[in-house]
């Protein structure tokens, strides 16, 4: 048995090799950037990589490299199930829809007027989201008809930038003011006021659709839940002050009293009706406090769950401690393999 590793210093990827190290698995250190990755892979099992949507590279074949490999027959992380829909909303709409999974309404639209005529007859606020972003990142709130007519036209006309300068600066500012975020990072900042990420450049505008998902009032923090190999764990997000989003907020709690453990039930059974290995569910609440699946994902940043004091399994059986939601992935590809080879 070898798996191959995406070779990169960030990411899943250290703990990765660092578990195969501990539970002596053979493993290969590969270079999915290259021309010749497939012929790198052939004496390989499986294929760990932990793409992300803020490179520039990830965002141009990621899934499609992992995704043919799937179809081939090779077993990898993240698979088709566990990847399709990352970073896509318009996507997540269309599969929390098919599921009929407890969700937040979104309501997409690829004709200028129907947009148009929709948002007519909608009461405000809507959340108007882009299919991409992180961290609350192309997240607004549209207020009132005329912002929301205004937004419309934007999507069916130059469209929306992927990266907003301002918004990503002010961020930058609050995290510095919290002590959440060093001077380098502020300076960072500063220079992605005038320079455009890669990422950004990649992928253009967006245009040619909207999508809005309805406003519940009141929230004062999303619910995080991920499942990993039938285990469960989270964090709760507190929504930033004078804003609605929670995401990306660095203000964090992690007791397992903070959770609402209906958002643990939902999610184990919403990751099954997926078939995903990894799945980050976010949840919010309705006025009559019935939890909503917002959005998901199959990547996290890994530290910001270290301080996480134990996790779930199916049964909702608590498990108080540390562990290591990345060995939990590669135990999940070796009972794959030994599974095709038995």
């Amino acid at each position: 048995m070898k798996i191959a590793i995406h070779n990169a210093e960030n990411g899943f990827h250290p703990r990765w090799v660092k578990y195969c190290e501990e539970i002596n698995v053979k493993f290969k250190l590969v270079n999915c950037y290259d021309n010749d990755i497939l012929e790198q892979l052939k004496d390989c099992d499986a294929l760990m990589w932990h793409f992300s949507q803020s490179n520039s590279k990830d965002v141009l074949f990621a899934k499609q490299l992992l995704f043919s490999l799937d179809q081939a027959g090779k077993i990898v992380f993240p698979n088709f199930n566990t990847a399709w829909h990352f970073d896509d909303k318009l996507g997540q709409k269309y599969l929390f829809e098919a599921l009929d999974v407890p969700k937040v309404n979104s309501h997409a639209f690829y004709e200028k007027e129907k947009a148009l005529n929709w948002i007519e007859n909608q009461k405000f606020p809507l959340v108007l989201k882009l299919r991409s972003g992180a961290g609350s990142e192309n997240v607004k709130l549209i207020r009132n008809l005329d912002q929301g007519k205004k937004a419309v036209k934007t999507a069916f006309g130059s469209g929306f930038e992927q990266y907003d300068p301002l918004s990503n600066l002010n961020e930058k500012w609050r995290k510095y003011k919290l002590g959440k975020l060093g001077v380098i990072d502020l300076i960072k900042g500063v220079a992605r006021f005038f320079i455009k990420p890669n990422y950004a450049k990649v992928m253009g505008n967006e245009r040619g659709y909207i999508l809005f998902q309805d406003f519940m009032p009141d929230n004062k923090f999303d619910i995080r839940i991920i499942v990993i190999d039938k285990k469960a764990f989270g964090l709760k997000r507190m929504v930033r002050e004078n804003d609605f989003r929670a995401s990306g907020s660095g203000n964090f709690r992690y007791s397992r009293e903070e959770f609402d453990e209906r958002c643990v039930s939902i999610s184990f059974d919403v990751a099954n009706k997926m078939k995903s290995d990894s799945a980050a569910f976010d949840f919010i609440f309705d006025q009559t406090n019935n939890p909503l699946l917002v959005e998901v994902s199959y990547g996290f940043v890994k530290e910001g769950y270290y301080q996480c004091e134990g996790y779930w399994d199916e049964q909702l059986n608590w498990f108080p401690g540390e562990f290591n939601s990345q060995a939990w992935m590669v135990d999940t590809l070796i009972s794959r393999i030994k599974e095709k080879t038995a």
